[in-house]
């Protein structure tokens, strides 16, 4: 098959996977990964150290790990599914933000160590609150393009 013997999808009336990480989805890509790295780099440093200490705390920052990990992937990966995989993700991450964020307010004893939720995540700035939101908004704009 040669390129001329080839039809557009346009022209066929196929529609474009939408490529979820150019633009502001590349940004998303870098933070969602760089959080994928700290977040599990954190969890596995206190597990081996210092597990007894606050097991609660350091297995809800490998969760937080492989969320964010999951919707790197995602973003990355494109097309339709992982669309769909990454809202679920981004939306699974904001309610984790927001009970675990609402539990350290509300009782801080509750956990011994902070985790990358904790109190909202203001240990990163908030970003932990922030990017799910902003990855939400990003992937239902990604659906209607």
């Amino acid at each position: 098959m040669t390129d001329t013997d080839r039809t557009p999808a346009a022209a066929t009336g196929e529609k474009q996977p939408f490529d979820l990480g150019t633009g502001p989805g590349r940004v998303l890509v870098w933070f969602y990964g760089v959080f994928t790295v700290a977040a599990a780099s954190r969890s596995i440093v206190q597990m081996i150290l210092d597990f007894g200490k606050a097991p609660l705390a350091y297995v809800l920052s490998a969760v937080a790990a492989l969320v964010y990990g999951v919707i790197t992937y995602s973003l990355v990966r494109g097309g339709e599914k992982a669309r769909r995989s990454a809202l679920v993700c981004c939306a699974a991450e904001l309610l984790g933000v927001l009970v675990v964020g609402t539990w350290t307010m509300a009782e801080p004893s509750a956990f011994a160590d902070a985790t990358v939720w904790s109190d909202f995540g203001m240990g990163y700035l908030f970003i932990p609150v922030i990017l799910p939101v902003t990855g939400m908004m990003w992937l239902r704009r990604a659906r209607t393009a």
